[in-house]
């Protein structure tokens, strides 16, 4: 009687395929917040704000950014509750249109999508690393030779503007980076979803931080006054063609800083009680990210 017990309760604890689920809905709202937060955030709001021309403008791109988010996490959701298995948007293909277009897409997203996503990430990185620790820099190089290239088909005709090919500093970090978190996803969901969450909760922490800082020490009264007084804040904007196309730039880069939101239903096999916490996780996650934003 021990042994059936026992044999129930471990097969609980895993999906059909032999996935462990192990991933609550805190895990699950921590991975969709935590893949939306990204280099995005820091590097469009500056552009953005110049593109639109008010603070008023401004927050309406983010507005709007999280209202499309919203909609396409809540649909995202129903599709994860219906098919709780690994795959993503490779199974909802695969299912409502067929085998061979789940099939284009999967190797697309493999060969393409997440692996250019992969090494832009891990290179920005390294980029910023390089701010805090000179030594990681773009120009120098490893033991290995390097080539740098200037042709006119590449678009560069200074040759100070050369395409650089070789091991830099910068791209050893953004190895090691990536060969550590694949090193950590390899030993396992707890591991991972362990290092998933403290990720999601230092980043959403700097953003509180920054956030903190700004209304308290950089509190600055004139600049205030210029964003928010006297009609500042919508700003004397003529709606016209040229505004719309810098409007629709701006909406762009926030678009891009909230992308990613649907990673978690490549998860969807490890998720516990899927059903219910995929689409909780993914309104609560991007309910999260657009309320910091």
């Amino acid at each position: 009687m021990s042994n059936v017990t026992a044999k129930s309760d471990a097969s609980s604890t895993q999906a059909p395929s032999g996935f462990v689920k192990a991933i609550t809905l805190t895990d699950a709202t921590m991975l969709v917040a935590g893949a939306m937060i990204g280099s995005g955030i820091f590097i469009v709001s500056a552009e953005m704000g110049r593109s639109v021309g008010s603070p008023g403008w401004l927050l309406v791109a983010w507005l709007l950014t999280g209202v499309m988010t919203l909609f396409g996490a809540l649909s995202y959701g129903e599709l994860a509750a219906m098919f709780p298995r690994a795959g993503g948007q490779y199974i909802f293909l695969r299912e409502s249109m067929s085998p061979l277009v789940g099939f284009l897409y999967g190797w697309t997203l493999f060969a393409v999508i997440q692996t250019g996503t992969i090494a832009a990430v891990g290179v920005a990185f390294g980029k910023f690393l390089g701010v805090l620790a000179p030594g990681v820099s773009p120009d120098r190089y490893a033991w290995f030779p390097h080539v740098d290239v200037c042709t006119a088909w590449l678009g560069c005709t200074d040759p100070s503007s050369a395409i650089q090919f070789g091991l830099s500093a910068q791209r050893v970090v953004a190895l090691l980076a990536i060969a550590l978190l694949t090193w950590i996803n390899l030993r396992g969901v707890r591991e991972g979803k362990f290092v998933q969450t403290s990720l999601t909760i230092i980043k959403t922490g700097a953003l509180f931080l920054l956030m903190g800082l700004g209304l308290t020490v950089g509190r600055n009264a004139q600049a205030i006054a210029a964003n928010f007084g006297g009609g500042h804040f919508w700003g004397h904007v003529d709606i016209t063609g040229a505004w719309v196309v810098a409007f629709g730039a701006a909406f762009v880069g926030s678009l891009f800083s909230s992308d990613a939101w649907n990673n978690v239903t490549f998860a969807a096999a490890e998720v516990k009680n899927p059903q219910r916490n995929l689409p909780l996780a993914l309104m609560l996650g991007t309910g999260l990210v657009t309320a910091l934003y």
